[in-house]
């Protein structure tokens, strides 16, 4: 087995100063640095967890809060691309992922705080977090580093993450705008997320700068669910009263608005166009393929990984906001109407 002790020597220097290279501190001259990282690469060694985290005074753990809405638990497509860039760049660095359960029996651990030390974990991934959680607040201003997805909040030790919710509705719309649409609906996600009421400012903001009035109607709240997509297109399908197009804000409430039309005789891509928003792998397998707003979901974990790494390794990194931008992705789904 490699040691530390065969990196210094294959070097040439100190063990004390191939201990401060793989732990990250800053002391060292670059090119040694390269040197021994160069080394490391070549002889694939792996620092011992336990031994790391006796010298940095670190257990080299990292807890994730996933908040589950809508019970699919951590099979949905987009937590599984996120979480798995997450979980990549976090273990490429050595630590290991500890998943927290949405409730425990002990009332002395019920907040965010009290469970992160309880299992004396280095920094916290939050997601999909009610803003009205009563533990938040005491989280955002506490010395635990934390980064929170999808919700507008910093601390002295939590950054957030964010993509472009309100810019990719803008993008959805405009793309339906542009190709003729003037009659659109739009299923919402759950409106206590801050996703869902940017996505619904964003669908807003489009009809107004094109002088076109706000049907709330046409307004479906969702939870993001396929099952819920598919009702919402039933209770239009049931009002007789139908849009050219919907523009739905996530895929699976996409798939199931598509399969309730087609259960009503109607067909996606020509007597209805339909857009969606996230792109997971499934929008483009199924027929017609889905035209949709692309999240960067792998690439916002690597993202989320790599600023709260700088977080608890370098307790004088100011936490930052940071917002990702959408792609539109056209595929078989929306029709071009005539001007």
């Amino acid at each position: 087995m490699i040691t530390i002790y065969d990196i210094a020597k294959r070097a040439g220097v100190s063990v004390t100063t191939v201990s401060r290279v793989l732990n990250g501190y800053a002391d060292v001259s670059p090119s040694t640095r390269r040197k021994v990282q160069h080394i490391v690469h070549e002889l694939g060694y792996r620092p011992n967890a336990m031994a790391r985290g006796l010298t940095t005074k670190r257990s080299m753990s990292v807890g994730v809060f996933f908040h589950d809405n809508v019970n699919t638990g951590l099979s949905h497509p987009f937590f599984l691309e996120v979480i798995n860039g997450f979980k990549e760049t976090i273990g490429a660095e050595g630590y290991d992922l500890l998943f927290f359960a949405n409730d425990t029996l002990d009332n002395e651990l019920k907040t965010f705080e009290a469970r992160a030390k309880h299992r004396n974990v280095d920094g916290l991934l939050l997601w999909a977090i009610p803003e009205d959680d009563p533990s938040l607040a005491a989280l955002v201003m506490s010395s635990i580093p934390s980064i929170i997805l999808d919700l507008d909040l910093t601390g002295p030790c939590m950054g957030n993450i964010s993509c472009d919710n309100f810019g990719g509705a803008v993008q959805a719309m405009n793309f339906l705008l542009e190709n003729g649409h003037r009659n659109i609906a739009f299923v919402s996600g759950l409106l206590s997320t801050h996703s869902a009421r940017e996505r619904l400012l964003g669908y807003q903001h489009a009809l107004q700068l094109h002088g076109i009035p706000y049907r709330p109607e046409w307004m479906l709240e969702g939870d993001y669910t396929e099952k819920s997509g598919y009702a919402a297109a039933k209770r239009l399908l049931k009002s007789g009263d139908l849009p050219t197009a919907v523009f739905c804000s996530s895929d699976m409430m996409a798939i199931g608005v598509m399969k309730a039309l087609e259960e009503g005789g109607m067909l996606v891509g020509e007597e209805l166009s339909l857009i969606g928003f996230d792109d997971i792998m499934m929008a483009s397998y199924i027929t017609p393929g889905l035209t949709t707003i692309r999240q960067k979901k792998h690439e916002m974990g690597v993202i989320a990984a790599r600023a709260l790494l700088e977080l608890i390794e370098n307790s004088d990194k100011v936490p930052e906001a940071l917002t990702m931008d959408t792609e539109l992705v056209v595929r078989g789904t929306v029709r071009p109407l005539a001007l």
